[in-house]
């Protein structure tokens, strides 16, 4: 028996309700042949109604786990990005590509959403003014590149753009993340294993040598005494610790200042400072590049171009740089004078401003920087795995040492 997907057999688009689930089905047409789809309905007799419609006997349906989705995240905006362009250069319209995007997204909250803009857009509204109404998900660069598709005509490019330049967002993001991650999760365990060893295991061997009627040895000693205090301050440290870091965590999401601060001082960090400045960088170009090619004035394009960079120092250097372009200097010269630059881009900018070509140079310099990211991050990973055993090694060793220290002077004191 011959077996299809559901492509030209789906049902006719219609906007998600919020309280629709997304179903897998298997279904049986009139000839016989056997066709499965996924489809959004309110439970199992619409969706069985749906499809009979069609000419479609259901024979298995489920809804998928997950159907109800969770947050929006930047990925979900960059996968819709590239649907909705695809969509728009096949030439199908504006409206039924929402209705064909929503029905695949497995996150009915993007579903959602991609309703109320669709419902925007069916009322009369540009695509960038029904984008701009959620600015939590769309944000002034993604509105701007799409208000400039829109009155040049150039949709279905720019989005491509966008969405390319939302997935190399996301890449070197991944790569810094997984770079900081590592080393961070292997100091949390280790610390959690100090703890349990502070707690529950030296306390046993301190009654051993309670036995021993002799003196111990002063790493042994240290070693007890670090783990009496641990014992008895225990819950105070942990509710210091926790307290702490959510009043931090709080401050933080509150304070501008605290944020900046934060900023400066990831930049200053050994090696790792490094990795996210030329991260910061590649953005920063490539943000520029996408801007000036979707033919964004400059001193407008600035605008946007700062926050996308993701760190308060370049946002703070972005906008001096719109200050002095917007008096007649150039670019290069702006860029210069804020000294957080590396002479590798003030170069290609110079370059692509003489030769009328900035956003494919700042775009090569992105690709560099990128470049750049991916072999510092693979030699970190290889340079941090060592020094991490060694730490642990070290830590936990000194410890078991101290520990048989009385041990192996055993003999001796019997």
């Amino acid at each position: 028996m011959a077996t299809s997907r559901s492509t030209h057999m789906r049902p006719a688009p219609r906007r998600a309700a919020p309280q629709d689930a997304l179903f897998e089905w298997e279904a049986r047409d009139k000839s016989g042949r056997i066709v499965r789809g996924e489809l959004r309905a309110g439970g199992q007799a619409a969706l069985k109604a749906t499809l009979r419609r069609q000419g479609l006997i259901v024979t298995r349906a489920r809804k998928r786990r997950g159907g109800n989705g969770g947050a929006i995240r930047q990925k979900d905006i960059a996968v819709f990005t590239r649907q909705l362009s695809a969509m728009i250069s096949a030439g199908v319209p504006l409206l039924q590509a929402f209705d064909i995007v929503s029905r695949g997204s497995p996150n009915a909250r993007m579903a959602r959403l991609l309703g109320d803009i669709r419902a925007d857009v069916e009322a009369g509204n540009s695509l960038s003014a029904a984008f701009r109404k959620h600015p939590r998900h769309f944000d002034k660069l993604y509105c701007n590149i799409v208000e400039a598709g829109e009155n040049g005509g150039i949709l279905e490019p720019l989005l491509d753009r966008l969405a390319t330049y939302q997935q190399k967002i996301l890449s070197i993001k991944a790569k810094v993340r997984s770079a900081l991650l590592y080393p961070t999760a292997v100091v949390v365990v280790a610390l959690v294993v100090l703890a349990v060893i502070m707690v529950y295991v030296i306390p046993s061997f301190k009654d051993v040598f309670k036995s021993f009627g002799a003196d111990l040895p002063a790493p042994t000693l240290t070693v007890i005494a670090m783990s009496d205090f641990f014992v008895a301050q225990g819950p105070l440290l942990l509710l210091l610790a926790g307290g702490g870091g959510f009043a931090l965590l709080q401050s933080w999401r509150r304070s501008e200042r605290l944020q900046d601060g934060a900023d400066r001082l990831l930049l200053r960090l050994p090696v790792f400072g490094e990795l996210v400045r030329k991260s910061v960088v590649a953005r920063w170009a490539r943000t520029l590049a996408t801007m000036t090619a979707a033919g964004v004035p400059l001193v407008e394009a600035l605008g946007s171009v700062g926050g996308a960079a993701g760190n308060a120092v370049y946002a703070a250097a972005t906008e001096a740089i719109q200050r002095e372009v917007s008096t007649g200097t150039s670019l290069t010269s702006a860029m210069r004078g804020t000294a957080v630059f590396p002479p590798m881009v003030l170069q290609m900018t110079a370059i692509g401003e003489e030769s009328g070509s900035l956003e494919h140079m700042l775009s090569k310099a992105a690709e560099i920087i990128e470049e750049e990211v991916d072999e510092m991050v693979k030699g970190l990973s290889s340079l941090i795995e060592p020094m991490i055993i060694v730490f642990l090694g070290s830590l936990i060793g000194g410890i078991v040492v101290s520990m048989y220290l009385p041990i192996f002077k055993l003999g001796s004191v019997v």
